[in-house]
């Protein structure tokens, strides 16, 4: 499913009925739970939270003029995806949200490396991800970030 937005509100504007409510709930939950400095933006056809080139000037190494991304979400095809930086870069992370999930919801984790899909918007573990959206600072991002880079 691809939407051109030029701002989040313009992207939840044109989700199809079945999935605006969730989408809406989501992002008012990270927002809610959002780390001061990370900023809501656009990126890569989705709503993004990204470092800005004001707190973290070199930008994201694959294209420099792009500020760094840490989540986003978007709705897809066949699921709504909520991705995640930091449980890609930080195994401690991954595991702590691999064994939260449980007790969060019923149906199977269905993840990639950064992506968590929902093919149930019903059942989309809000408070979790809100969680999950407070454990990491713009500075936890940016250490992470470049001790991975390094690698």
């Amino acid at each position: 499913m691809k939407i051109e937005a030029k701002n989040p509100e313009e992207y939840l504007e044109q989700l199809p009925e079945e999935r605006k409510e969730a989408l809406e709930k989501l992002r008012a939950v990270i927002l809610k739970n959002l780390p001061e400095g990370f900023e809501e933006t656009m990126s890569y056809g989705m709503i993004g939270y990204v470092v800005p080139h004001s707190i973290y000037p070199n930008g994201y190494h694959c294209d420099p003029k792009l500020p760094l991304p840490f989540m986003s979400f978007a709705s897809q095809k066949n699921f709504v995806g909520f991705y995640h930086m930091g449980i890609y870069a930080n195994p401690e992370l991954l595991k702590w949200f691999q064994e939260e999930y449980p007790k969060h919801c019923t149906n199977k984790l269905d993840m990639g490396k950064s992506c968590i899909r929902f093919k149930n918007v019903k059942k989309i573990p809000y408070e979790l991800l809100g969680e999950l959206t407070a454990k990491m600072t713009v500075q936890d991002w940016i250490s992470l970030y470049e001790e991975n880079l390094k690698k």
